[in-house]
């Protein structure tokens, strides 16, 4: 099968296209010719090699990237129930989801809807699952104002609508070319950067919990807003945790809360915004895209199998 790999750390260019052996299932596991995979933030961080700077996730190269991915199930192990080939699903696996075809647990699938397309599925559960981690971290309520900063991105943009949904009034942060697309999603939008806690200010007299999906000092202007600290979490600024004695959220994933996003979706009550569709051979542009640092939503890799037919 073809997969993406990178054999250094570096930019974008140092993804390439590879052949590797298609993998089988073993006991518990099934096997899904994958259609659609997302591209996220965490994927560049990997190939970059900032988390191998701060001693996490080290493995030999080359190495594979990933973690979010839709497809239709050929294989199935020992042991696997209630699950048959030929089957649409979406699910998560650990870095190696920019491929055409991958092996998982069952227990990491979920039955993609019919109505719901392969570009939406393949980008829903990684950053979906890491937004309702934080919106049930931080305890979000009927009531609550909420800052949530980098709100027009992949998982910020998921993060909004669930906040919304539990009755929060909702504070994004964006670039001043997103404020309509954050309008639409019931959000109120401020600009970020130099004097972002006085914006805020002006609109919301109090905010009682924030979310921080950007960095660049989003969570020192939420110490700012007066806001209790146990009530602000951070997606990437995890050097500050201690300082400010704030939440590190990482996502917490299982099919359960997988499940309950693609009720929703199914639904009509959450949107997947998909800015940018790209072949799993130009992962690099796809990255440089992400790396942008303005695009709201999600950005994915559509993958065709060069072994039969287009899947």
């Amino acid at each position: 099968m073809q997969a993406v790999v990178f054999d250094r750390y570096g930019d974008a260019d140092v993804l390439r296209l590879a052949e590797l052996p298609l993998p089988s299932p073993g006991s518990g596991e099934v096997r899904v010719r994958i259609r659609a995979a997302g591209v996220q933030p965490a994927d560049c961080a990997t190939r970059s090699g900032w988390f191998a700077q701060r001693g996490i996730g080290q493995t030999p190269f080359p190495r594979q990237l990933g973690n979010e991915f839709a497809g239709v199930i050929d294989a199935i192990g020992d042991g696997v129930n209630g699950l048959a080939k030929g089957d649409e699903v979406l699910g998560w696996c650990n870095a190696n989801a920019y491929a055409e075809a991958v092996v998982v647990p069952a227990q990491q699938l979920v039955s993609k809807p019919p109505m719901m397309s392969w570009a939406v599925a393949g980008s829903l559960s990684a950053s979906g699952q890491t937004a309702l981690t934080a919106v049930q971290a931080l305890d979000i309520a009927a009531g609550d104002t909420v800052l949530v900063h980098g709100a027009a991105g992949g998982v910020g943009t998921i993060a909004v609508q669930l906040a919304r949904l539990r009755g929060a009034r909702v504070i994004g942060t964006a670039s001043r070319e997103n404020h309509d697309y954050l309008r639409s999603l019931g959000v109120e939008p401020v600009l970020y950067g130099s004097g972002l806690a006085e914006r805020v200010r002006q609109i919301a007299p109090r905010v009682h919990a924030a979310l921080d999906g950007s960095g660049r000092g989003a969570l020192d202007a939420s110490i700012a807003l007066g806001i209790e600290p146990s009530r602000i979490g951070t997606l990437v600024d995890f050097e500050d945790v201690q300082r400010l004695g704030v939440q590190a959220i990482r996502s917490q994933r299982s099919r359960e809360r997988l499940q309950e996003l693609v009720e929703l979706h199914d639904a009509g009550r959450l949107r997947v915004h998909v800015r940018d569709i790209y072949p799993l051979a130009h992962a690099a542009v796809a990255h440089r895209d992400v790396e942008n640092g303005h695009g709201r939503g999600k950005v994915v890799l559509m993958v065709y199998s060069t072994f039969g037919h287009a899947l």
